[in-house]
This record gives C-alpha cells, structure tokens and sequence, in this order.
C-alpha cells in the first residue's frame, strides 16, 4: 500500500520557508512551515526542505532517513567514476555495444539511479514515474544537476541525456506514436520488503512504504513489448521467477539481480 502525496506534510529547515512555500504552492503540498528541529514532529512520514534541497523523511526521535534523489554526488557519482563503465552488466544488458547507445524509457523509475547510469554512459533516459511523491524528488534531483552542470562539462552530458515524465507508465506507453517509441524498455519492478528488516536498507524501508509494491508489472510486459524497437530488460532478485512467467531469451546473472532481456530486434 503505497502513501498518498496529501499524507505527507511539506516542512523545512529555518531559512528556507519562501522556497519552501513556493515549492508548496506550484506543487499544491500542504506546508507546514519551517521547524528547527526535525524530531520534534509527530508526522510519520514528511517531506523536508534544506539546503540540500528536497527529501523525504521520518520525524520523531528514531527517524530513519533522509531519502533524497541527487545526480551529482554520493553513491551515484561514485558509480559514475568507478562502476565499470559499458563493462557494467546493465549496459551489456540494454545492448550497449561500440558505439551504439539506444534510447531507453525506464518505467520504473524509483531515485533513478539505474537511468543516471546508463545516462553517463551517453544513453537518452526518459524516466517514467507515476508516484507523485518519487516524482517530486526526481524533479529535486534533475534541477540540482541542471544547476551543477553549469560548471561542469560532464554533468551537462548527464543532465541533456535525463528527462522524466510523471504519469503511469502504461499510459505513457498507450499515447507514444510509432516514431517515439523508444529503443529499450527498463523495467525494474518493486518487490515485496523482505521480513528481515537488517537485509534491507534502512532508506528503502521509508522509500517502500511511499511506493508499496508494482502488483500491475505482470501487465506491463505485453505492452512494453509491443512498444519497444529493439529489446525490454527487466531487473529481479537473483533468484525471483520470471515476470510474468515469461522467459527472456537471455538474462545476465549477477549476485543478486539479474537483467532478463527480452530481444525484439538486433540494436545496430
């Protein structure tokens, strides 16, 4: 069961109440002004904006958090650098090979963490999101690149390569023409948390409880094949069954996940 965006107050941290409440008013959130210290709010789940912009938080005193979406720094920039580059199984997975880098629509979007990957690598990203709440953070993110990718030439690349569309992906996919359909079709669907509470991060336990699970994505193969030009991947566990019960005709294994690709068409 996913949180509805009017169940998550907008607070902030003193100083910033005029971008705040700006950000309430084009977003239609219920801002409930700048507070100075986090823990003293009794909401179980609210958005929070600082100086590092927009995030999604627990209040009270064992709060787990915050969960932000950020292209520039953190986790995402150490893959960036270091991850491996078109070696990574998910660019083999998406068909990147020489100089080939196919447009690609991520329908499950989530931070975008696996679009920003395949964005540095020179691919065009559209991000497909249908929680407004992940929307709302994706956009946080996507403006801090924009601002970072004026100083530099690498995260301008990035920032040109995403672009996110906040509606659900199946109707997204329903109005694309023929001639807009992209090359590949990422679907990374969101399993069921794991009982065991310590094998999960404590930041995805508050993004879980925002998005619930994808009960839908079994439906959403079929369309996303008659959609894409050349290949769908999706993303699983390690060792969960096929989506759909449809087997790919190749998947690349990994510890824990594995990409199941589904081939339409050879990727020139």
């Amino acid at each position: 069961m996913s949180v509805r965006l009017e169940k998550c107050p907008l607070y902030c941290a003193e100083g910033f109440s005029n971008r705040a409440n700006a950000l309430a008013e084009c977003k239609r959130l219920a801002f409930a002004g700048a507070v100075a210290d986090i823990k003293m709010l009794t909401e179980p789940l609210i958005l929070w904006f600082d100086e590092a912009g927009l995030s999604l938080r627990q209040a009270g005193r064992k709060a787990m958090g915050p969960v932000r979406c950020d292209f520039v720094g953190g986790a995402v920039r150490h893959r960036r650098l270091y991850g491996g580059g078109k070696s990574q199984t998910i660019a083999k997975a998406v068909g990147m090979k020489g100089k080939a880098r196919p447009f690609i629509a991520d329908l499950t979007a989530g931070l975008g963490t696996d679009a920003s990957t395949l964005a540095a690598l020179g691919c065009r990203v559209v991000m497909v999101e249908r929680n407004p709440i992940v929307a709302l953070l994706l956009e946080d993110g996507l403006a801090r690149l924009a601002a970072a990718a004026k100083e530099s030439d690498e995260l301008a690349r990035l920032s040109a390569n995403l672009s996110l569309v906040t509606m659900p992906a199946a109707e997204w996919l329903s109005c694309l023409a023929a001639d807009a359909c992209p090359d590949v079709i990422y679907l990374d669907p969101m399993f069921p948390q794991r009982r065991n509470s310590a094998e999960v991060n404590k930041n995805m336990q508050i993004f879980h409880q925002v998005v619930g699970c994808d009960d839908d994505a079994d439906s959403l193969l079929p369309l996303a094949l008659s959609k894409a030009r050349h290949r769908v991947v999706v993303k699983r566990p390690a060792r969960a069954p096929w989506l759909a019960g449809h087997e790919p005709g190749l998947s690349f294994a990994g510890k824990s996940v594995r990409f199941d690709v589904y081939a339409l068409k050879k990727i020139a």
